[in-house]
């Protein structure tokens, strides 16, 4: 209790001058369900392409977030902590993403909103630099402003697109009708999603939000407790970003590329017609391949080298780009030009059995991209070795 209110007065001196200095997150830690899985599997279908988050800025989020035993700090504190929730939440899918917030005073350079990113590529590091930007909050509480901004903000975003407010509510005018008329210039491409970040003495302001999703007609409200929970925010992004789909037949019962390695455990996809491969799937050369420091091709490979010749003849339109390494012995420097000579020793081969040398190219890697440990001498042995990777696709 007193840590609380040492930080109200703190908080109280802040609004006052008009913008307050935001408190540490204290949320519990957080571990994000990873999706991807679903989404591989054909269990969930992507269906929003583009969001754009309209975050409060205004003095009211200065005040602190009294709705949860586990956080002490400020809403728009939790406002952040959502927003990095949300971000490391979303899986590896394409999207466009952007952040508007609203709220007068010297917090948002005296407008009434301010565009913090526009609709952009999404990365997870590039929207971490937008949450990054919400420095304080200030003024007065224009969200019907920041609404109608928005509707050119959404001129540059693609497919379907997600509205993501978050706020108390606390309006000085009702922006239902703003996003009503937004839901009208965009029709079935936009969804409204609110969060209510607010108190009990806040309770109008949910009704508030509540409006806003209902205005366009596919979208919902719920609240910062419900999303703050790994499961309560993985549902969230579920619900914004996909639909349910059908699931994909088991993969480890699949080999689409017919080389023996199930889909699962396969790295390389599109191996070509014939090829051996490794446990990876991958068209390789593994093993004592190369002795150390060594770029002679052992006679008891004879058969993988056939096995190159014959999968160029099976697959006449295949380019190759015989790609050498080695272990970490050595400076890299050294191992560089090693690889690249373990490589051209392949490639010579290959040119020697009839192949078109126009067909091959050969890249040294040295010890950039080992494959097994370098500590052990088993390890190191399956780093010395030469891969094949198409490139005609």
């Amino acid at each position: 209790m007193k840590t609380n209110l040492m930080i109200t007065a703190a908080l109280a001196g802040a609004v006052l001058s008009g913008c307050a200095t935001q408190s540490s997150n204290n949320f519990p830690p957080f571990q994000a369900e990873d999706l991807n899985a679903l989404v591989k599997s054909g269990r969930l279908v992507q269906k929003t392409n583009s969001f754009l988050v309209v975050n409060d800025s205004s003095s009211s989020m200065s005040r602190i977030y009294l709705n949860s035993q586990d956080y002490s700090g400020t809403k728009l504190d939790v406002e952040k902590a959502l927003l990095n929730k949300f971000n490391k939440s979303i899986p590896s899918i394409p999207l466009m993403s952007g952040l508007r917030s609203f709220g007068y005073g010297p917090c948002l350079d005296w407008s009434a909103t301010k565009l913090n990113q526009p609709v952009q590529n999404y990365t997870q590091a590039g929207f971490d630099s937008a949450i990054t930007s919400l420095q304080c909050s200030s003024g007065g509480t224009p969200l019907a402003d920041a609404l109608q901004e928005s509707s050119r903000d959404l001129a540059n975003a693609s497919g379907n697109i997600a509205m993501i407010v978050l706020s108390d509510g606390i309006e000085e005018s009702s922006p239902a009708p703003t996003a009503a008329t937004l839901k009208a210039q965009y029709g079935d491409r936009l969804c409204i999603y609110t969060v209510w970040v607010g108190n009990d003495q806040d309770a109008a302001g949910q009704a508030v939000l509540q409006s806003i999703a209902d205005a366009s007609g596919c979208g919902f409200s719920t609240t910062a407790d419900a999303i703050s929970t790994p499961r309560g925010m993985s549902d969230f992004v579920k619900n914004v970003f996909f639909k349910a789909g059908t699931p994909v037949a088991d993969c480890s019962k699949l080999d689409d590329d017919k080389d023996g390695v199930n889909n699962c455990a396969d790295k390389c996809a599109d191996t070509p017609k014939g090829a051996i491969v490794d446990k990876n799937g991958c068209w390789a050369f593994r093993g004592v391949l190369f002795d150390f420091d060594k770029a002679d091709i052992k006679s008891k490979y004879s058969p993988l080298i056939q096995n190159a010749v014959d999968v160029m003849k099976l697959n006449p339109g295949l380019t190759v780009e015989i790609q050498g390494h080695t272990d970490s012995y050595g400076t890299d420097a050294y191992n560089e030009k090693l690889s690249e000579r373990r490589a051209n020793a392949v490639r010579n081969e290959l040119i020697k059995q009839g192949v078109d040398g126009k067909r091959l190219t050969a890249v040294g890697f040295g010890e950039s991209k080992p494959v097994e440990s370098n500590d052990t001498d088993e390890g190191r042995a399956y780093n010395r070795r030469v891969e094949y990777k198409r490139t005609d696709r």
